[in-house]
């Protein structure tokens, strides 16, 4: 069963190796991952996915590691999005790859006689679905981030509102 995790870590070095560690110890192939800074620039937030069975001790050792802020395993109720950039051939055929683009709200950055890149977001599937409609084409290059997602409605990460005023004063 694929779980997306949310986790808060200090911004220092070696923090990503650490996670990525628990994960390769428990056996557990991290399928997509992005890491970035908060609005503090001493906090980052990772979110991972991965296919894994029996969490409960994982995630007891994620929350007991010395630089882990909080852990949150996101719920079924989230908005996930994933980013992409597609490199197409472009061979005489502008208008038909411009028309699929438009269906997909994928916008072109990048045109010369050669190829488009295109960059698209959305789910996992929307990306996928695109990737294959354009492989006819010819996909030069592509290059995808890690899945990136928020629990709807009032769920967050940061436990009480004065954890939220301490990480970031812009937060609900």
């Amino acid at each position: 069963m694929q779980h997306i995790f949310s986790v808060l870590v200090f911004n220092q070095p070696g923090v990503l190796a650490r996670i990525a560690g628990l994960c390769a110890a428990r056996n557990f192939n991290i399928h997509s991952l992005a890491v970035g800074t908060t609005l503090d620039p001493d906090i980052s937030r990772i979110t991972f996915v991965i296919n894994a069975d029996n969490l409960d001790q994982f995630v007891w050792q994620l929350k007991k590691s010395p630089v882990v802020i909080n852990v949150a395993h996101v719920d079924s109720n989230h908005v996930a999005r994933g980013f992409a950039l597609v490199k197409v051939k472009v061979d005489g055929n502008h208008g038909e790859l411009l028309s699929l683009a438009g269906t997909f709200r994928a916008r072109v950055v990048d045109a010369n006689p050669f190829s488009f890149i295109f960059e698209i977001t959305g789910s996992d599937e929307k990306l996928n679905a695109f990737v294959e409609l354009v492989k006819p084409f010819g996909i030069v290059e592509i290059i995808r981030s890690g899945l990136i997602a928020l629990d709807r409605g009032s769920n967050s990460i940061y436990n009480s509102k004065e954890e939220r005023n301490f990480y970031g004063k812009n937060l609900l």
